[in-house]
């Protein structure tokens, strides 16, 4: 889960109901969990690279050994501001740890809500997001990046140039109903990983219920 908003998080809740969790959270902003019925163990809750970063965007934990990274990318609008360069510093950041990484022997998925549209078949019509921060070349190109270190995009491997695929949807003009939307939350396997992906889809439904988020659930599964 990401964007939780806010310091408190419900873990006796979850408990109750059969699942460890672990986050990492910020007041009224970003914010990032995990929960699992397996044993769970928190690796890490902040990204190499700048000690001075103290936005709640990364987690690291290891689950049946199998290393999984939660991360909230950061938005980046408006361009040409502060906030579009922390947008790509932060992926830098995130490719140097996704480099040490890739070559190594524990499997290693990195999942989340990238805040990327990585090709055009990725949105409705992509003239309407040229002028937004996760449309620009810039992020684009470092997601490909990261895929030609080696990491596989599940979604797209499994569903190559199908379009009308989406995660997010805003609120406005009916755009859940038209689906108008935009892929933008990802899972990228490492080698060692790729050889047990068996599904991954995406879930309307939530999106369809009232009052609902404006993403939805993408599902990953593993042999």
């Amino acid at each position: 889960m990401q964007e939780l908003k806010g310091t408190e998080f419900p873990a006796g809740v979850f408990k109750g109901l059969g699942y460890e969790s672990a986050t990492v959270t910020q007041k009224a902003y970003n914010g990032v969990a995990c929960l699992s019925r397996l044993p769970l163990q928190k690796i890490s809750v902040s990204l190499a690279g700048d000690e001075m970063d103290s936005h709640a965007r990364f987690l690291e934990v290891v689950i049946a050994d199998v290393r999984i990274v939660n991360i909230y990318l950061p938005n980046g609008n408006p361009i040409g501001t502060d906030k579009f360069a922390y947008k790509l510093a932060w992926m830098d950041r995130l490719m140097a740890q996704m480099k040490r990484w890739v070559s190594d022997a524990m499997p290693t998925v990195v999942a989340g809500d990238y805040n990327v549209i990585p090709e055009d078949i990725d949105c409705h019509k992509p003239a309407s997001w040229l002028h937004d921060a996760l449309f620009q070349p810039e992020p684009r190109e470092r997601y490909r990046e990261l895929l030609k270190l080696g990491y596989t995009d599940a979604f797209r491997s499994l569903h190559p140039k199908q379009t009308g695929h989406f995660t997010f949807w805003d609120y406005f003009r009916q755009s859940f109903e038209h689906n108008r939307g935009i892929r933008i939350d990802h899972f990228l396997l490492s080698p060692a990983l790729l050889g047990r992906l068996q599904a991954c889809v995406i879930d309307r439904s939530p999106r369809a219920q009232p009052k609902p988020s404006d993403h939805a659930p993408i599902i990953l599964t593993l042999r």
